[in-house]
């Protein structure tokens, strides 16, 4: 049972990064780049620590844009759901989107699948 949950963690952690990836690539390649080595140098934030360090990615990216974090937050959003097969609806009318608690919800989600696939 360990196993199972490390190998999900890990599986998770690499959907996330891809996530985060392609909604920071919406901005263009270069300016992912800087964003990356910004997180670094500025945060102390390596890009292969962004699932463990979910909050402090969501802090620097507040940090580093302001209101427009909202805006790659959401892709962020979209892209991780589409990737564990979910599919993201966002409410303009609801402000209080909370980044990390829909990643958590996610990654709750996502293990459940996987532990229902391994049972089958």
């Amino acid at each position: 049972m360990q196993k199972e949950t490390l190998m999900c963690d890990r599986n998770f952690e690499k959907i996330l990064l891809e996530a985060v990836d392609e909604g920071l690539s919406s901005l263009g390649d270069s300016p992912k780049y800087a964003v990356y080595f910004y997180l670094k140098k500025e945060f102390k934030l390596d890009k292969r620590d962004i699932p463990q360090k979910i909050e402090e990615f969501t802090d620097a990216i507040e940090r580093i844009f302001g209101l427009g974090a909202k805006f790659l937050e959401i892709l962020i959003i979209k892209r991780l759901y589409e990737k564990v097969g979910h599919e993201f609806e966002y409410n303009q009318e609801i402000t209080d989107l909370i980044f990390t608690e829909y990643v958590d919800a996610t990654k709750k989600s996502f293990e459940k699948t996987v532990k229902q696939k391994v049972v089958q």
